[in-house]
């Protein structure tokens, strides 16, 4: 399968919404993806078939400085355990480098540690949460 990998490429919102729905199981919601991200994000990394369909997607936060977040990975099932959500990481933290960030931050749930700490190269670390709902 080929993929191309662009750090802040061009995506339609209905595109990402369908894999967001797909990747977290959930209804599918009408987000403006562009409008949040223009906003929020330091930037994010488009992963397309041959086809040019979005395969993968992920979103990379910041602070305005040197910290950046990796938040909403996303693979298609039908691609996924195919080297795509790591490639998507390896693009972010390329990206995030070259802005001159300093940390790049991720959190994630249980059974998605393999793939943070082994195939991307995250380090565990000491953080706090709390649920505000």
């Amino acid at each position: 399968m080929t993929i191309t990998y662009e750090w802040r490429g061009d995506f339609d919102n209905e595109d990402v919404n369908v894999l967001h729905a797909e990747a977290f199981e959930h209804p599918l919601l009408p987000i403006d993806w562009q409008t949040q991200l223009r906003r929020h994000s330091l930037g994010w990394v488009c992963a397309r078939g041959a086809d040019g369909s979005l395969v993968g997607f992920v979103n990379v936060a910041w602070d305005g400085g040197v910290h950046a977040f990796v938040i909403d990975t996303m693979v298609a099932e039908d691609a996924r355990k195919s080297g795509i959500g790591t490639e998507l990481v390896a693009t972010a933290v390329r990206g995030a480098r070259e802005a001159s960030c300093e940390w790049l931050h991720v959190d994630f749930d249980e059974h998605l540690r393999p793939f943070y700490f082994e195939a991307c190269g995250f380090v565990p670390t000491d953080a706090g949460l709390i649920a505000l709902r």
